[in-house]
């Protein structure tokens, strides 16, 4: 993967991680502001609870992924993770907007975000893939 990729990548990791750890937080201190933002409904019994666990699990998520790409050359599982959470996230939150008819005022930029994050991913993915595919007399042609 080219240096320009893997800084790409390793950015989108610390930011989608930042941006997770401070919805854990927000999530921790008030689930209740964070689901009317997202969903627009209120955060009825035990709904705060999860939303707290939640926002836990956010914050673990951010911190495993934020600190790993800048100790590590291999950031393969702080990646995935981030991969997979953004790509899900979105999907689910748009299905959410779409057919489960729940709106908040962040929801669709939310959306949005973490559609990015996941396209940024994939394609800095996609380019590690090409680099790793050219052979060592690809390269040399393509100077």
């Amino acid at each position: 993967m080219s240096n320009a990729t893997l800084d790409i990548r390793r950015r989108t990791i610390v930011f989608a991680a930042t941006v997770e750890i401070g919805t854990g937080l927000a999530l921790m201190v008030d689930p209740a502001i964070v689901t009317a933002l997202l969903v627009g409904t209120d955060l009825p019994g035990v709904g705060a609870v999860l939303g707290r666990c939640f926002g836990i699990a956010l914050i673990a998520l951010g911190l495993a992924c934020w600190s790993r790409p800048q100790r590590a050359k291999d950031d393969s599982s702080a990646f995935w993770a981030m991969l997979t959470y953004n790509a899900l996230i979105a999907l689910y939150l748009a299905y959410l907007g779409t057919f489960g008819h729940l709106r908040g005022l962040l929801l669709w930029p939310a959306v949005a975000l973490h559609a990015v994050v996941t396209v940024l991913l994939v394609w800095t993915w996609r380019g590690e893939r090409r680099t790793t595919k050219q052979t060592p007399s690809d390269a040399g042609q393509a100077s």
